[in-house]
């Protein structure tokens, strides 16, 4: 069994029946009464973000994820369809379940969340950075550069990314997949 002494970011525990994953966590000592462990988590199963406190020392129940490399197939109706790159079967998830789904485009390697009890897929995660292309872009205007001045461009996948003016049509940049940001130009 796990304790309190445990818990790291990106742990997955249940709760009351439900999956939540570790986002920031700490402890709380004082000088009279026991430590605390307290959490803040982030839903897998739903959309809910609570806090959790725990007395130091507490069993928690972790559960076991396995990360599997599968490929963006495409999306249809039913959700994303992606495929296991080792035994090519293939699994659909819903929109809700993908970490920032409007940067995905087919062919991409990404991370499915697999329980290792139930052996269901618990969500997918992008690569922290990803490249794209520049489909469409005001051009810049020379100028006002003493600033960091962005202007709106759209992705190949769709997505809408604020970009420094130098970036044009038909560039590769990379994003932070994550924050939804620009990084930087590919050459």
């Amino acid at each position: 069994m796990a304790t309190t002494a445990d818990i790291r970011s990106g742990l997955i525990l249940k709760i009351d029946g439900n999956l939540y994953s570790v986002i920031e966590f700490g402890q709380n000592k004082t000088a009279r009464a026991a430590a605390k462990v307290w959490a803040k988590l982030k839903g897998v199963d739903n959309s809910r973000t609570i806090e959790q406190t725990w007395n130091s020392g507490e069993t928690i129940y972790p559960v076991r994820v396995e990360k599997k490399s599968f490929q963006f197939l495409y999306k249809d109706d039913s959700g994303y369809s992606f495929m296991d790159n080792e035994t090519f079967e293939q699994i659909t998830v819903a929109e809700e379940m993908v970490d920032a789904p409007a940067f995905l485009k087919e062919g991409q390697e990404v991370s499915v969340l697999i329980n290792g009890e139930t052996e269901l897929p618990m969500g997918v995660e992008l690569p922290d950075k990803i490249v794209l292309m520049v489909t469409y872009s005001e051009p810049g205007v020379k100028g006002d550069t003493a600033t960091r001045t962005l202007k709106p461009a759209t992705l190949e996948t769709g997505a809408s990314i604020n970009v420094p003016l130098f970036v044009n049509e038909g560039e590769l940049i990379r994003i932070n997949s994550k924050t939804g940001e620009y990084v930087e130009r590919v050459k």
